[in-house]
């Protein structure tokens, strides 16, 4: 399977950054095509909600930024991992800006499958960015293959690591 993982967060070898790595290796390991995106590298501006994506753009955005680079990647995927830090109880911006700009397709017409990578310093401050997750895959109707949460105290923890291959076992 075309794997896409959309990682958001700016620390190169921070949290999330590992989560989305040790996805990445099991995901290949097991035969699948990866592309890791770090978001927080590009520069992706909030959708403008002008509607030229649904009126004169047939379906493509108004805008060229670095989304531009994603939008095929997007196409192409047939599993989106989102892997974001939680830093006040939902997706970080650098995750928002992609999926409020995924609007001018609606929703990736292979993604079959989505899992959601998440780690905060915090516990219990993930309610939101699950809630955001379960309603994108419900939107987008495809399968939640699973979401794995890394607080402080489980971040780049063996445990963590299985949590993820467990998730991979599912594409």
């Amino acid at each position: 399977m075309k794997v896409w993982i959309l990682q958001g967060s700016p620390r190169a070898n921070g949290n999330t950054a590992w989560m989305a790595e040790e996805f990445k290796k099991a995901a290949e390991a097991a035969g699948h095509e990866v592309i890791l995106v770090n978001a927080a590298r590009k520069k992706i501006a909030g959708c403008l909600a002008c509607e030229y994506c649904h009126t004169k753009g047939n379906g493509a955005c108004i805008q060229k930024d670095d989304m531009q680079e994603l939008y095929p990647l997007m196409a192409e995927a047939e599993v989106l991992v989102l892997a974001a830090p939680i830093y006040y109880f939902t997706l970080c911006a650098q995750i928002q800006a992609p999926i409020q700009r995924m609007y001018c397709v609606n929703a990736p017409a292979k993604v079959k499958k989505m899992a959601l990578l998440a780690s905060s310093y915090s516990p219990d401050v993930y309610d939101g960015a699950k809630a955001e997750f379960r309603d994108i895959c419900n939107y987008w109707n495809v399968e939640s293959i699973g979401v794995v949460t890394a607080n402080i105290n489980e971040q780049k923890t063996e445990e963590t690591k299985q949590k993820i291959h467990n998730i991979v076992e599912k594409l």
